[in-house]
């Protein structure tokens, strides 16, 4: 674990801020790309349930090559972005709603500076025995309401 954290990239802020946005189309590339392979997959599935029930009567084969062609394509692009945002050193937390965390240090501890898809920039740290949960804002002018600094 610790050569894991000698190698481990830290990023100032302005460095977060700079790979966020250079990472952010390829982000969100990902997240389409995984939600176009869940609806091929179901597709796939449905397939599937018919041809178990019909025993493989009026299932049209081309369509399912056709699908399951698309499924690994989607596969790959997600996979391959994932790769691309992990090679800079950046943590992928959370594919779904588009959580990234960059590995930085504030106030002389190892921390978390997050971001998500729709926050304008990054505006948030939390420890990195924490999760999103345990956010706390970089500049308390970025508080929410009734949000209080811990």
């Amino acid at each position: 674990m610790d050569e894991e954290r000698q190698e481990q990239k830290l990023f100032t802020l302005t460095e977060a801020e700079r790979t966020r946005r250079e990472l952010e189309p390829i982000l969100l590339d990902a997240m389409e790309s995984r939600r176009k392979a869940a609806d091929v997959e179901q597709s796939l599935s449905a397939i599937a349930q018919r041809i178990q029930v019909q025993g493989g009567v009026l299932i049209s084969y081309e369509k399912a090559a056709r699908l399951r062609i698309d499924y690994e394509r989607l596969g790959m692009n997600v996979k391959a972005a994932l790769e691309k945002i992990e090679s800079t050193g950046c943590v992928v937390k959370d594919l779904d709603v588009g959580l990234l965390d960059f590995p930085s240090i504030v106030n002389d501890e190892e921390v978390y500076l997050c971001w998500r898809v729709g926050e304008d920039r990054i505006r948030y740290f939390h420890r990195q025995d924490e999760g999103f949960a345990g956010r706390k804002p970089l500049d308390p002018r970025d508080r929410g309401p009734g949000e209080s600094i811990h």
